[in-house]
This record gives structure tokens, C-alpha cells and sequence, in this order.
């Protein structure tokens, strides 16, 4: 690979304000947060402008974010001020002061789409978990009904993104975000579409667990 070439998208951000996915995203991971016990670490991965953390963290739980925009971070820092944030490549080696099996649980959302190394992000989450954590990662679905719908209504196009600078490189469907997940050596893998009806969805939300 060109070295002069970014593994990972950096966004600039001009407020503080949730994305649109949040909406149907939040519901889900707050289930998969809520039975955390007090004090548990929580690390996002592409926390972006931290509205994620800020709106399903409760605060008793400890918030950290990894996020290559410096617009982002800034943001996330003035709207979290209790947590810990670090401008870095979540598919790179992360900061030192982030220890191997120091975090309770890692969240990843709409992140793992816009990344050429989909691998190294998830060995970041794996190495950075906590023995039994969980890894709560989210992205856009893609599945054969689905699929056949955006192809019977014309809107590929829009799906692929393709003129979003920036935009979605990877099409992950549940089968290989799965095989992804376990390759790396996660387990007690779990699954949830969110946003829209069943199979239609607009993403799904796994949770896995790495093993004790």
C-alpha cells in the first residue's frame, strides 16, 4: 500500500449535534450498555464529535474516544469534560496511554464502513478489551432482500455512495462482519437490525465478546 495514502477518513465537524443514524442506533445500544456495572470503561472507536458517548453513557460509566478528526475531538472534549480523548487512527496503533485488557466494553458506530484496514480496527477493540468485554459495533446492513429491493427501485447508486467523498468503501452484511469478528477471535457473537423494517434495516448492531 502507498504509504501517503490514509487508511481512515478523517471528518471535519462544525457542531456538536448527533448524526442521523443515532436516532434508530441509540435505542439499540443502550440495551447493550445498560447492564454494565458502575464504573465500567467505555472506549469508542470513530467517536467523531463524541455525540454517541454523550447521549448513551450513563454517568457513572467512564467515556474515552479515539477519533482522527481534530474538529471531532475538540468537540467530544468540550461536551464529555470528564472523559479522555485522543486524536489518533483507530486502524493504527493507538496512544500508549491506552492499556491492552483495560476496558469493560469498546463501541464502534458507522465507523467500520469507512475504513481500508477493517482488520486493525477490530484487533484495536480486541486488544484493548478487558477479558469477557464486549465489542458493541455498528454499520450500514446489506442483505440479499435488501439488496433486491435497492436494485428493483433504482437506488444502488445512492447506496454505494459512490460520489461521497469519503464515503462507504466496505458493504458489510451480517455473514462476513460475523466471520470478521470471529477471525479475530471474538465469540458469543450477537445480533440486532436497527432502523426500518426486519431485513430492510438500515444498519445492524453486533455484540461480541472476547473470550475470558
Amino acid at each position: 500500500m502507498n504509504s501517503s495514502v490514509s487508511e481512515t477518513v478523517h471528518f471535519d465537524y462544525s457542531n456538536a449535534e448527533a448524526l442521523c443514524s443515532d436516532a434508530y442506533l441509540v435505542p439499540v445500544m443502550e440495551r447493550f450498555i445498560r447492564p454494565l456495572p458502575r464504573g465500567s470503561r467505555v472506549v469508542d472507536l470513530g467517536c467523531g464529535n463524541g455525540a454517541m458517548l454523550r447521549t448513551v453513557l450513563r454517568p457513572d460509566l467512564v467515556a474515552c474516544g479515539i477519533d482522527g478528526s481534530v474538529s471531532g475531538i475538540d468537540m467530544a472534549v468540550k461536551s464529555i469534560p470528564n472523559g479522555s480523548f485522543f486524536v489518533a487512527d483507530v486502524t493504527a496503533e493507538l496512544p500508549a496511554r491506552l492499556s491492552p485488557g483495560s476496558f469493560d466494553a469498546v463501541i464502534s458506530t458507522e465507523t467500520i464502513e469507512h475504513v481500508v484496514l477493517p482488520r486493525a480496527l477490530v484487533r484495536n477493540a480486541f486488544d484493548l478489551l478487558k477479558p469477557g468485554g464486549a465489542f458493541i459495533v455498528s454499520t450500514p446492513y446489506n442483505g440479499y432482500l435488501k439488496n433486491v429491493v435497492l436494485s428493483l427501485t433504482n437506488s444502488m447508486d445512492k447506496h454505494f455512495t459512490a460520489l461521497w467523498d469519503g464515503g462507504h468503501i466496505k458493504f458489510w452484511s451480517r455473514k462476513t462482519l460475523s466471520a470478521l469478528l470471529t477471525e479475530a477471535g471474538f465469540e458469543q457473537l450477537a445480533f440486532e437490525g436497527a432502523g426500518r423494517i426486519p431485513f430492510l434495516w438500515k444498519s445492524m448492531v453486533i455484540v461480541a465478546r472476547k473470550p475470558v
